[in-house]
Formats: C-alpha cells, sequence, structure tokens
C-alpha cells in the first residue's frame, strides 16, 4: 500500500471518529422541549394576585398615552381650566368657617375618604347646601332624613362647581349627588337667561344602557314637577336614548331643552346630525364611567366632548373606579402664556409654574425672553424657532454636561467662514450664532428673502401684483 493511500485511509479513520464525537454530543445535549420543561419547572409560581397586578399595569401602561378627557380644540390649542365653574353657590357661613380638623373629624365619622386639594368642607345635612323647599319636602317624603357620605362630601364639592370623580357602593344615593346640582343650575341659567327654542342643553347625563337612563330621567322629574308645582321656572329635561321615536325627542329640543340624560349612540346620532348642539351645555356627568370604558364606549365619549364650546363641569360616578379610569379621567397639572391672555392671567401662570404648584408650563416665545424658572427638567420645542438665539433662550443656558463623545468630535469644515468663541466653539461668520455656518445662516436667508420681496413689491407697485386685461 502506497504511502498516499495510508494518508488516506488515516483521514477517513479520523473523520469517522470526529462525527461519531460530534453525534455524542447531540445526544448528550437537551432538546428545547426538554429546556422549556427546565424553564417552566424552575420558574417561580406566580400567584393570582400577582397575575391581576400585573394585567393592571400593562392597562396602565397601554392607557398612559391616550390623550386626557379633552375636546380636540382644547388640545389644540393648550386649553386647560385651573379654576372651578362659577355658580355663585356658597354655603352658610358656619361651614365655610369650619377648621381642617373639623372637616377631617367628619369625613373620618362618615368614613369618607378624598383625594384633591382644596376641598369644599363636608355638609351634614340638605337644609345647609341650600336647596329649595319643593326639594327638601320632596326628599323627607321619599323619607330621605339625612344625607348619605356620597352626598355629605360629594354635593358641596359638585355644587361649588368643582370636578369630581365619586365612587361609593350601588344604593349609597350617587344619582342625586349629581341630578340635585345639575337641577339648581338649570334653575339659575333659566332665571338670569330663560331659554330660547332650540338652545339647550345646559347639562348632559351620559348612561351606559337604557334602562340606566331611563331611571336616571325618572329621578331628574321626580324633583323638577314639585318645583314646578311651587312657581319656579318651568325646566325641560329630554330622554335620548335609543327605541324611543325620534320625533317626538326632536320636539322638546325644538322648544329648548335645559337636561338631556342620553346613551351614548342616540346623542351622537342627534349631535353628528346636528339636530342637537352642546354650545350653552356647561355640565357633564359619566354614570357607570368605567363601565361606558371598558365597553368600548370611549371614543363615542371622546367625540361627545369635541361638541363642547366652553369650560365644562365633568364629573364621573360608578360604583367601581379602577386606576386605569382614574388615569382617563386625570390630567398633567398645566398652565399656559401666549399673547391671548391677559395680564392676570399670564402673572397666575408664572407664579403657579414657579412655585411648582403646576409642574407643566405651554408657551409660545413670550416665555423665552427674560423669565428665570429655575431646576427646568425638560424643554420641549414643538416646533423649532427660525434662529439660533431664539432656540438658546427657549431652552435657557442651565450649564447641561455636553456629553464627552460630543465634545470630541471634530469639525471636518474648514475655517474660513467660522468664528471662535471664548470656549473654541466654532459660529457663523455673519450673525455670530453657534450651531451653523454662514451657509446655513437662517437670518442671512430670511434677509435674502426681505430682499426679493421688496425689489417685488417696488416692480410691480405697493398694491401687490397687477394684471391687465
Amino acid at each position: 500500500m502506497s504511502a498516499q493511500k495510508i494518508l488516506q485511509r488515516k483521514g477517513n479513520v479520523s473523520t469517522f471518529e470526529e462525527e461519531t464525537e460530534k453525534s455524542k454530543q447531540i445526544e448528550m445535549k437537551p432538546s428545547l422541549l426538554v429546556k422549556a420543561s427546565q424553564l417552566k419547572r424552575d420558574q417561580p409560581e406566580v400567584t393570582a394576585t400577582e397575575q391581576a397586578v400585573q394585567q393592571e399595569k400593562e392597562m396602565m401602561e397601554n392607557l398612559s398615552d391616550r390623550k386626557t378627557l379633552m375636546s380636540v380644540r382644547e388640545l389644540a390649542k393648550g386649553i386647560t381650566y385651573s379654576e372651578p365653574l362659577p355658580k355663585g353657590w356658597k354655603p352658610p357661613l358656619h361651614i365655610r368657617r369650619m377648621s381642617q380638623k373639623a372637616c377631617y373629624g367628619i369625613r373620618k365619622q362618615w368614613h369618607i375618604i378624598v383625594d384633591g386639594y382644596d376641598i369644599p368642607p363636608p355638609i351634614k345635612n340638605f337644609k345647609d347646601m341650600r336647596f329649595p323647599e319643593p326639594v327638601l319636602k320632596r326628599l323627607k317624603e321619599k323619607g330621605i332624613v339625612q344625607p348619605t357620605p356620597i352626598q355629605v362630601q360629594g354635593l358641596p364639592v359638585i355644587l361649588s362647581g368643582r370636578d369630581m370623580i365619586g365612587i361609593a357602593f350601588t344604593g349609597s344615593g350617587k344619582t342625586m349627588v349629581f341630578v340635585l346640582p345639575l337641577i339648581m343650575m338649570a334653575l339659575q341659567e333659566e332665571h338670569m337667561m330663560p331659554i330660547a327654542a332650540g338652545e339647550g342643553p345646559f347639562g348632559l347625563i351620559i348612561c351606559l344602557f337604557r334602562e340606566l337612563a331611563r331611571q336616571t330621567f325618572e329621578v331628574v322629574e321626580e324633583f323638577l314637577i314639585p318645583l314646578k308645582e311651587y312657581g319656579y321656572p318651568e325646566i325641560r329635561p329630554l330622554l335620548c336614548i335609543g327605541g324611543v321615536d325620534m320625533r317626538s325627542q326632536l320636539d322638546i329640543v325644538k322648544k329648548g331643552v335645559h337636561i338631556v340624560v342620553a346613551t351614548p349612540g342616540r346623542l351622537k346620532d342627534l349631535l353628528a346630525k346636528k339636530r342637537m348642539n352642546l354650545d350653552n351645555c356647561r355640565y357633564l356627568t359619566l354614570d357607570e364611567a368605567d363601565r361606558l370604558v371598558d365597553l368600548g364606549f370611549e371614543d363615542d365619549i371622546r367625540e361627545v366632548f369635541d361638541h363642547f364650546k366652553a369650560q365644562r363641569q365633568t364629573l364621573l360616578f360608578s360604583a367601581t373606579m379602577p386606576a386605569k379610569i382614574q388615569n382617563l379621567a386625570r390630567r398633567v397639572e398645566a398652565v399656559a402664556i401666549h399673547g391671548g391672555k391677559d395680564q392676570e392671567e399670564r402673572e397666575y401662570a408664572i407664579s403657579s409654574f414657579k412655585s411648582c404648584k403646576k409642574d407643566v408650563l405651554v408657551a409660545t416665545n413670550v416665555a423665552s425672553k427674560g423669565l428665570d424658572f429655575p431646576d427646568i427638567q425638560h424643554v420641549i420645542n414643538y416646533d423649532m424657532p427660525a434662529e439660533i438665539e431664539n432656540y438658546v433662550h427657549r431652552i435657557g443656558r442651565s450649564k447641561q454636561r455636553i456629553p464627552p463623545v460630543l465634545a470630541e468630535l471634530n469639525d471636518p469644515m474648514e475655517d474660513v467662514d467660522a468664528i471662535t468663541d471664548a470656549s473654541g466653539v466654532k459660529g457663523c461668520a455673519y450673525c455670530g450664532g453657534l450651531g451653523h455656518r454662514i451657509r446655513d445662516c437662517p437670518k442671512l436667508e430670511h434677509q435674502k428673502s426681505q430682499q426679493i420681496a421688496n425689489s417685488r413689491r417696488d416692480y410691480f407697485g405697493s398694491g401687490g401684483y397687477r394684471g391687465e386685461i
């Protein structure tokens, strides 16, 4: 056997041994199925509570990028309301002078939990809430002589014009908490300026189901009848639900309607067809608010919000209010400064932002010159300014640390059209601005555009372009 053949034979033996070794390693290596079983076995068990917490966290994260309950106009213009809706209602003097300690004692006694700022004092009887005599008499006839906990605190809050999330168990009298203040507001509006044909409503209550809407409507009527008998102005309510002839509903709208109790579908239909508007509506209640969102009516509610033309009082009520719904209802605390605001509003916005009462300031370039706001964490430019100086004024010079990776970058451009400041940073030779070269100078570009525009005016005359027939 020649040497060549011996080498070839040895090579075959070596290859065979390598393949055998690889086969053994593959057999020893566990399969993916085995690995998955091992991982599942080694993974700690997750309790039902932990699963619920994780699901809630995921729902919150999915909801966090959704817009708050505001109209498109308010979102676009950055409109926020920092003060309650003016109602003209005040409790008796002894209630207004109640100390914080006394308020805390009443809430503790009635097992009332509150969250918010400058919360109106709780009131333990209907008379001190200053309801008219017919309302007090009707409450007595119904056997209601003392308010429930949700009424003790909720009624003063709503009568004061404040927004509110009300959570209380079924049968605790939630309906009266938002119905009675709505009736009082409608009476006040009708007294100041009687409603004309085709106008209204002043107040809107949105319910999830027809049955709930009808039940709420009956509570409204229950208090309107004795008021009318006592000689108070007539308040016209409307039950706006599906399954009812729309013509009868439109007849009430044509006369002028004060209060509307509606389900989302029929309400959207009337608003979309312009059979009714919310131009004068200042009061909105979402009953069973959490279920309205859970069952897919969130977009419908947002569409309804777009029909409001001014500030309104917004109330959310339910027997349960999960964290995801409370997150939907809350707003980023913000103030705004722009040319359309008067001096008093500007000063309030500036002082609130400086004192950290409000944590977001939305502003035009009005806020970029001469105003000092220490400890700013973030500056977001919605649209970039045309000049670098305005950009510097907007963001402020707050001694931000320049990342080393940026500081070490070399400018590949020539130095022929650049100047250098004291720190060695190169800028524009024309305007002295930093961050650009003369060929990209916005001031120079703007000046050229102005020169071209002026030359056209000189050629065609001050009246603009002219054509001859």
